[in-house]
């Protein structure tokens, strides 16, 4: 098997078939997985210890496999003939070589595109603060973030500084000017680039997952000093997400945080991407904005009526996660029975439909 050629055939036919991923590994053939669901290629050979082991590597350069041999793992970017990119992680798995890769298509899709309401273009018009786009992992929050910076390069003249580990979409020469870090190869940390950035002239900081307490307090003391950031967490709700901040720090530095947040935070967006009834996924949004009400529930520590606030406050642009699962149900667009699988309260979203 010529590894390299077989490496092309493969990623051919994930942008072919639309997959969010392909899978690689021993004793199993490619595996994709397409609108949620994983899909295994069955025409094609088990794959050997040997063959998977040759394919990752056919993706690296000597220097990542140097990184992989050592570290046993290695995130990184793929760039495949200037189609498509691909996220990449190679590990070991009982002692053989495996990888699973990230399908991002080369366009970056805009707001429309990707079916995301469009309350979402108000934080577009805020120029500081702090924006948290959050969810589960592979439920679309780094296309979300793409889309937003993309129609500001469209439409504003500013200096964009992203953070990401690896960088995903490439952003191209429009409005703004975009400079785009990626972990290990241009920052040690997300925390230090976050800092060195406020000496570097940006209007807005794109951090791509706010992993742990240092980065978040960085990501709070940018947004509190005159700058627009957007940032990811892996979290399942708005309210769970300010929680998740405030969890990050030590007892007696959790009062502060919470006073930073509620003066700092605009908004958060918390999606899931349903499968939707004529193939393929649809997101489904929670939505919160910042506003006095949710600010003092902050400040107060009492995020727990966070969601009440949410539910009630749809004139001014909120929305929960389950009113717009009913909404995506009622319109057909995606069946009753994942509407209630994607709900965090499905007994509620039973009343509501």
């Amino acid at each position: 098997m010529n590894h390299q050629t077989y490496l092309k055939q493969l990623l051919d036919a994930t942008i072919k078939n639309n997959a969010s991923e392909l899978h690689v590994s021993e004793g199993y053939c490619p595996v994709m997985r397409i609108s949620r669901r994983l899909v295994f290629l069955k025409k094609e050979k088990i794959l050997t210890a040997e063959d998977s082991k040759n394919i990752a590597f056919a993706l690296m350069t000597e220097e990542q496999k140097e990184e992989f041999l050592n570290e046993k793992e290695i995130d990184f970017s793929y760039n495949f003939e200037g189609r498509a990119r691909f996220r990449v992680n190679v590990f070991y798995q009982m002692g053989t070589v495996s990888a699973s890769l990230r399908l991002i298509l080369g366009k970056i899709k805009s707001i429309e595109e990707l079916n995301l309401p469009s309350r979402v273009r108000k934080f577009l018009d805020y120029t500081q603060g702090l924006v948290l786009v959050v969810g589960p992992s592979s439920h679309g929050k780094s296309s979300t973030l793409a889309a937003m910076i993309e129609e500001i390069n469209h439409n504003k003249s500013y200096h964009i500084i992203t953070i990401e580990d690896p960088v995903e979409y490439v952003f191209k020469k429009q409005k703004s000017v975009i400079n785009q870090r990626e972990l290990h190869s241009d920052t040690k940390s997300f925390s230090r680039a976050i800092r060195s950035s406020l000496r570097e002239d940006p209007d807005i900081i794109m951090v791509g997952e706010m992993r742990d307490s240092d980065t978040i307090a960085a990501a709070i003391t940018a947004a509190e000093t005159g700058h627009l950031v957007f940032a990811t967490l892996h979290t399942n709700s708005a309210s769970q997400t300010i929680h998740r901040i405030v969890d990050s720090f030590e007892g007696a530095q959790q009062s502060q945080v919470r006073a930073q947040l509620a003066s700092s935070l605009i908004g958060v967006i918390s999606q899931r991407l349903v499968p939707a009834n004529d193939g393929g996924v649809v997101p489904a949004c929670e939505i919160l904005f910042n506003n006095p009400a949710i600010s003092n529930l902050i400040r107060d520590n009492k995020i727990y009526e966070i969601p009440l606030v949410i539910e009630t406050s749809l004139e001014s642009g909120m929305i929960s996660l389950n009113r717009s699962l009913a909404d995506l149900a009622r319109r057909g667009i995606i069946s009753f029975e994942n509407a209630v699988s994607y709900s965090n309260n499905p007994r509620e979203l039973k009343k509501i439909i």
